[in-house]
């Protein structure tokens, strides 16, 4: 057998960790904007066109805004503003339909309390419906989540104040977003329940899950409806820890498993964990830790590529400040990779989100303040 000499060995591993690193592209900056540009979110559509939107306020208060990629993430179309209000509008989602329609819910005080607004649009972005008003509540309806199911149907989860605690409620439109039922409440806690996301699988059952407080601190909890949101099971508990787990992240894949990821301070730091359901949610594997860090890794994402492979995304201040790291499982969440660093920044980055494209391509977005003020960055991974 030929030896190889240290020279080898050296160019060899040089030459590993090039390809290593080519596998993500370098980040790319999105936003040049006087105030913060904030917690944003990215879906990707049945042609590969990346849509992103998230919270800037410099105009005084915060509004919403939207840019599109058409070639991958190589290049972006100008921002573009979505909302005019008087109140703050905060914290969007957006959902892509089957025909390539963006969908976006948000909040917004203008009402006097924070109230869900929606609005879509039918050419790819270019131009926009009018806001709707979804909720008119006598509390505060926050942090919506949105999810499109095979038929078009678009399902929204929230919490809201009004039955006294915060509670999760839900609404859904058959018609492509111009109508939508009054919120139904689907839980009743002694606790605070608040967080949500969703996901629904192929066969358009509805996935939830949210962090609730009723235990005495927060637990994950989950739920599902398998007639499109008429009737849902009975609240399950995912975890029982003596630590805080919250912010929960949902995701499906082709073949039905539910994946899960949340954060957890009970190791004495916040770390990601991770369970998986191959039932439809009837049973749950374990919780699974994910990260062992000496900082805090915090605010998970999951995304499933055509494949099944999971990619997740969460921010670690382990390095001094927050910046965002990677990992992913090609054998259904059993093993993951360590976590990749992804950002190497002055200042703060926060609030991943990321998609997978038809071509297993990802597509990650954050915030981060090194430019002073909060802007919105990409990068694409290979």
């Amino acid at each position: 057998m030929k030896r190889l000499g240290p020279m080898t060995l050296a160019l060899g591993f040089f030459l590993f960790a090039q390809v290593a690193q080519a596998a993500w592209a370098p980040t790319k900056r999105l936003t040049w904007n006087s105030g913060d540009s904030q917690l944003p979110a990215i879906a990707v559509d049945t042609w590969g066109n990346l849509h992103v939107i998230w919270e800037d306020d410099a105009t005084g208060n915060a509004e919403i805004y939207f840019k599109k990629s058409a070639d991958g993430g190589n290049t972006w179309t100008a921002s573009q503003r979505l909302t005019w209000n008087s109140g703050k509008s905060r914290r969007p989602a957006i959902a892509v339909d089957t025909w390539g329609n963006p969908h976006l819910v948000w909040y917004d005080d203008t009402p006097g309390n924070y109230e869900i607004y929606y609005k879509n649009s039918t050419d790819g972005g270019a131009t926009w419906s009018a806001s709707q008003r979804i909720t008119r509540t006598a509390g505060v309806s926050q942090a919506p989540a949105i999810a499109v199911d095979t038929w078009g149907n678009l399902h929204v989860l929230w919490y809201d104040y009004t039955p006294g605690n915060y509670e999760i409620f839900y609404s859904k439109s058959t018609d492509g977003g111009a109508t939508w039922p009054a919120g139904q409440r689907i839980t009743w806690t002694s606790g605070w329940s608040g967080l949500p996301d969703i996901a629904v699988d192929s066969s358009n059952n509805i996935h939830v899950v949210w962090s609730d407080e009723t235990p005495g601190n927060a637990e994950i909890y989950y739920k599902k409806s398998t007639d499109g949101g008429v009737t849902w099971s009975i609240s399950q508990r995912l975890t029982w820890n003596s630590g805080i787990s919250e912010v929960p992240a949902i995701a499906v894949n082709p073949s039905g498993d539910l994946h899960a990821l949340w954060w957890d301070n009970t190791p004495g730091n916040a770390e990601i964990f991770y369970k998986k359901s191959t039932d439809g949610g009837g049973a749950w594997t374990l919780s699974k830790r994910l990260t062992w860090s000496s900082g805090d890794s915090q605010v998970p994402a999951i995304a499933i590529d055509p494949s099944g492979g999971l990619h997740a995304l969460w921010w670690d201040n382990t390095p001094g400040n927050a910046e965002i790291f990677y990992s992913k499982s090609t054998d259904g969440g059993a093993t993951w990779t360590p976590g990749k660093r992804l950002t190497w920044s002055s200042g703060g980055s926060y609030g991943p989100a990321i998609a997978v494209d038809y071509s297993s391509k990802l597509h990650v977005v954050w915030q981060d303040d090194t430019p002073g003020d909060y802007e919105i960055y990409y990068k694409k991974g290979n």
